[in-house]
């Protein structure tokens, strides 16, 4: 019940009744994305300055591990979207890669929880989610295209679409999937998350030390005015979000807990401490809305996003943060004892 009472959930639910209100936050354009860029570098300088005292081979089967969950995940989800859902090969396809990155915001909101409870966690963690973002985007467009050359796809609206994804094919499905393999690869918000990494890495405590006052006190703050946008746009979404299927609905709450489950299961063979445990469950259990649409908007031009966006972000992304991070510490905690 704590966290529900913490200022970034509160302002969260405040952006929520705003937009349900249908009023408007008087944010200036693109405050919200510099907002993103503050959060990046702050947990990127910050989980560089904890990775700099780890030593690699501890760090290297986590790494990998996450890298692995990143792309098998979207099977799970594919799987599940192509049967009790019913959607076509395509968005099954679209979705699926949602599933299987992840979400700086979610994971941002459990480290704040988690400092808010004591609880310790290592730096590796934010290269951890550094490493989900890409092999997720390159697993769905094998989904998509796995049956080689054209792919019939059929959208939510019931028409008729084609998407020429063959791998390595004559025609252009290895260019778009090159394209898309090179989005994700150099995606800013991958890139500043991982330089600001190797910055923390190398300037260590003392040099995060000087830039306290920009990138440590001011966290909290800066972490609420994003949320309050967050809550805005998850509640914006929620009327496309109403004209998903009642299955595809299902999907939206029962994915991040099968996600979590094998995040659990990924962190008791690791042997993670409870911090970590919970860190690694919450990115298995998020569901990506920035870097994977930007990926697929070229790669997968016939996957609608009327379906994936409302799904991750008026759907998972609000379970996620009032429900199931507080869940998954809860149960972290029962099964670490």
């Amino acid at each position: 019940m704590d966290v529900l009472l913490s200022a970034p959930i509160l302002f969260f639910i405040l952006g929520a009744a705003i937009a349900l209100a249908g009023a408007r936050i008087p944010f200036p354009e693109g405050f919200g994305k510099a907002l993103a860029a503050y959060l990046l570098v702050a947990i990127g300088l910050k989980g560089g300055v904890a990775l700099s005292g780890a030593a690699m081979g501890e760090v290297l089967p986590l790494l990998i591990t996450a890298a692995l969950l990143s792309f098998t995940m979207p099977v799970l989800g594919f799987a599940l979207l192509r049967g009790p859902v019913g959607l076509d090969r395509t968005n099954a396809a679209a979705i699926a890669a949602h599933y299987g990155s992840v979400s700086l915001v979610t994971f941002v909101t459990a480290t704040k929880l988690l400092e808010a409870q004591g609880v310790t966690f290592g730096g590796h963690m934010v290269a951890a989610l550094a490493i989900m973002e890409g092999p997720a985007i390159i697993s769905g467009l094998l989904l998509a295209g796995m049956a080689g050359g054209a792919v019939a796809a059929a959208g939510s609206n019931g028409q008729g679409g084609t998407v020429t994804l063959s791998i390595g094919g004559g025609n252009g499905g290895g260019s778009r999937l090159g394209a898309a393999v090179r989005e994700a690869a150099l995606n800013g918000s991958v890139l500043l998350l991982a330089g600001s990494l190797l910055v923390g890495l190398v300037i260590g405590k003392p040099g995060l030390d000087k830039l306290a006052g920009l990138f440590v006190a001011p966290w909290d703050g800066a972490l609420s005015l994003f949320l309050l946008e967050m809550g805005f746009l998850a509640a914006s979404r929620l009327r496309q979000a109403a004209s998903l299927s009642p299955r595809l609905i299902a999907f939206g709450f029962i994915m991040p807990l099968l996600g979590a489950a094998i995040g659990m299961a990924a962190s008791l063979s690791l042997g993670l401490e409870l911090g970590d445990t919970v860190l690694l469950v919450t990115l298995c259990a998020s569901a990506s809305y920035i870097a994977v649409p930007a990926a697929l908007r070229h790669a997968l031009p016939d996957a609608d996003p009327g379906l994936s966006l409302p799904l991750s972000l008026a759907i998972t992304f609000p379970f996620n943060i009032l429900v199931g991070i507080p869940l998954y510490l809860a149960l972290s905690r029962a099964i670490l004892g």
